[in-house]
């Protein structure tokens, strides 16, 4: 594997890289029936999309709204949107998702080895407050930066400049950025970081701008690819 160089920062995506997306539909399987991870595919995927299509219209609103207008139309979809109880708890599952197993190890060997840490997300600050405290890595973490600030979503290159603003770098290839989404890690590629794509569900290469530096399966092997 090809080490990483000049790394001063580590910047992660929330959604999908640190913190489990389909984690608040699975506690409640059961509840939900057999719909479930079709319901939750949908509502991250319609998440997904309207943070574009409110980008490119444009029309801003925040990654929570947005996020009940993802699970609205999923419920629908599934025949599942006259039950409200149920909306609410997913709802309040999201404040609280669990971080992927390797993620707390992972954070804390970066620190440890003297590299700042960072959450650059499309999550509004109360989503990705709760999510950092439910999982406990509060005391690895440097920075969480919220979309919120700017006021549009990624992969606006406006966005990925906050990391650098925040941490005073004029070498955008000082930061390694990591995103489960293909997407979000061909853009920040493009942008200029260094990128290691974290391909959790074994997606294809996307047809984009910029290429990650590496691919990996999760977030285990990080801090030796960047050194720590």
């Amino acid at each position: 594997m090809t080490k990483f160089t000049g790394i001063q920062v580590c910047a992660f995506d929330a959604y999908g890289t640190l913190f489990d997306v389909h984690a608040a539909a699975a506690a409640l399987k059961g509840e939900i029936g057999p719909e479930a991870d079709r319901m939750s595919a949908i509502w991250r995927q319609k998440q997904l999309e309207y943070t574009w299509l409110r980008s490119l219209i444009p029309s801003y609103k925040s990654f929570w709204d947005v996020t009940q207008d993802g699970l609205d139309f999923a419920m629908e979809e599934c025949g599942l949107s006259g039950r409200k109880d149920l909306r609410q708890k997913l709802l309040d599952l999201y404040f609280k998702l669990a971080a992927y197993p390797e993620v707390p190890a992972m954070l804390k060997r970066l620190k440890d080895a003297g590299l700042k840490t960072a959450i650059l997300s499309n999550g509004s600050m109360d989503m990705l407050d709760g999510a950092v405290d439910s999982a406990g890595i509060r005391d690895v973490l440097d920075a969480v930066l919220s979309v919120e600030d700017i006021g549009i979503f990624k992969p606006d290159p406006r966005i990925y400049k906050m990391v650098t603003d925040r941490f005073g770098l004029e070498d955008r290839g000082a930061v390694a950025f990591m995103s489960s989404n293909g997407w979000d890690a061909f853009s920040a590629a493009h942008y200029g970081f260094q990128v290691a794509w974290i391909n959790r569900f074994e997606r294809p290469v996307e047809r984009l701008p910029g290429k990650p530096s590496a691919v990996l399966p999760d977030l285990t092997t990080l801090p030796d690819l960047v050194g720590a």
